[in-house]
């Protein structure tokens, strides 16, 4: 079984600053890689960011140069610092991780249960 387990979501005043984090836990292999994605109601999810075991980074157009994505030592973590939020960024935001569990040889996408982040004008 794979868990992960979000915290940091919030209200915000437009401006402001959130920082995400989400850990996954399990009989895990290896991770590829993590990131977040958003959902705004109304709207289809959509890529935030994403790092890879290596470090390298992406960033979707509209938070370059706002949102930094990172990973903890473990690397079994991942964070999103979001600033100058703007109402906007209004949305459920998703972690996710690539993974391969120690009972298979695939890899395979694993969700978080999402975080309300609400960016007030």
């Amino acid at each position: 079984q794979v868990q992960l387990v979000e915290s940091g979501g919030g209200l915000v005043q437009a401006g402001g600053s959130l920082r995400l984090s989400c850990t996954a836990s399990g009989s895990i292999s290896s991770i590829n890689a993590m990131g977040w994605y958003r959902q705004a109601p109304g709207k289809q999810r959509e890529l935030v960011a994403t790092i890879t075991s290596g470090g390298s980074t992406m960033y979707t157009d509209s938070v370059k140069g706002r949102f930094t994505i990172s990973r903890g030592n473990a690397k079994n973590t991942v964070y999103l610092q979001m600033n100058d939020l703007k109402p906007e960024d209004t949305a459920v935001y998703y972690c996710n991780a690539d993974l391969t569990l120690y009972s298979s040889r695939h890899t395979y996408r694993y969700w978080g249960q999402g975080t309300q982040v609400t960016v007030s004008s």
